[in-house]
């Protein structure tokens, strides 16, 4: 049987042609299965697999070579220092969302108190994200697939957070009837149905209802600026996810609305990925 250091050369080669990172990727997988951290493979380079952990090791690293996402496999992905288990019934978070975090945070400062929904949860990376840096808040967490709300519900539990509730519905419709909020989220389904994207990287194996958003993307972006005015409190603002070439029909979208303070925010590349409006009732 081979030994840990000959086991992760041999599936660093094997990956070198379908992983961005294959030395990385092998070492997690292997990780994962020996339920060991990172420092364990070099501590111990000459430790020896069984038979059954060299079989199974190399039926990780073949699902990884037919392209399925290594969060998947693994069954977790960090956000926001926060470990969350996936599934394929969830989108797998990223590390550009952390934008729409910050940005809901920042707005958060103006209450004590607030209450804020998170539309469309998935795996529960943004609510909990609040959740975990606003234990004052009210946070409420809506998805149409109960699936995807169940893995929610699991990763708040597993996490200790308690100041959230999961209902499922679509968008706004989901939220308790006659509860305003300071704050709604979201990180919509925003993909344009014939984009050639689709077909690459991780996108063919999440969620297509996650994804995709009718001929241009914003479908489910107009749904939620429509809904969203009669659930905001008064100067509630929403915070929504978009394209990177999205951010102008967006702000036009929320100002078409009656919303203020419009603005875009860039991620670290440089792109406007995240647009805020201000919902204002005349007195």
């Amino acid at each position: 049987m081979p030994t840990l250091k000959q086991a992760l050369l041999a599936a660093q080669q094997s990956l070198s042609d379908t992983a961005d990172n294959p030395d990385l990727e092998a070492a997690m997988l292997l990780c994962h299965l020996l339920e060991k951290p990172k420092s364990h493979l070099y501590a111990w380079p000459e430790a020896q697999l069984t038979q059954a952990q060299q079989l199974q090791y190399q039926q990780l690293i073949e699902q990884r070579r037919q392209g399925t996402p290594i969060a998947y496999i693994l069954q977790q992905r960090e956000f926001w220092s926060l470990p969350l288990r996936v599934t394929p019934d969830t989108l797998i978070p990223r590390a550009e969302t952390e934008l729409l975090v910050e940005q809901a945070i920042h707005r958060l400062q103006e209450w004590q108190n607030p209450s804020v929904a998170d539309l469309g949860t998935g795996s529960g990376a943004i609510a909990l994200a609040v959740s975990s840096e606003r234990p004052d808040a009210r946070v409420v967490a809506t998805d149409l697939q109960q699936a995807a709300l169940d893995v929610a519900t699991e990763n708040a539990r597993r996490l200790g957070l308690q100041n959230l509730a999961f209902h499922a519905g679509d968008w706004c419709d989901a939220l308790p009837e006659g509860e305003r909020f300071d704050v709604i989220l979201s990180n919509p389904p925003y993909i344009e149905s014939a984009d050639p994207h689709l077909s690459q990287g991780d996108l063919p194996y999440e969620p297509r209802s996650a994804l995709v958003s009718g001929d241009d993307g914003l479908d489910a972006i107009r749904t939620i600026i429509d809904q969203a005015p009669a659930r905001l409190k008064q100067n509630g603002w929403l915070i929504l996810e978009h394209g990177y070439n999205q951010a102008n029909a967006v702000r036009q979208l929320m100002q078409s609305a009656g919303m203020s303070g419009i603005a875009s925010h860039r991620d670290l590349a440089g792109q406007p990925r995240v647009t805020e409006g201000c919902f204002s009732r005349s007195v």
